[in-house]
């Protein structure tokens, strides 16, 4: 595969991908803490959860 159609597929839509993984992370914040309620835990505890889980399946998915 050649350099310049990698950086068209990684790097073609900076401003899509950014947005998306901000309103993706605002949306996770409440939906962490809320379940972390339920399931009897520290929010912070759901919020380091959900990041790690996040960060695991984004670079999965970069591989």
């Amino acid at each position: 595969m050649n350099i310049s159609k990698l950086k068209q597929e990684w790097l073609g839509n900076i401003r899509g991908d950014v947005l998306a993984g901000i309103v993706v992370a605002l949306t996770l914040i409440p939906e962490a803490i809320a379940f972390s309620i339920i399931a009897g835990v520290d929010p912070m505890v759901g919020l380091y959860a959900s990041f790690s889980i996040a960060v695991v399946i984004a670079s999965t998915y970069c591989w």
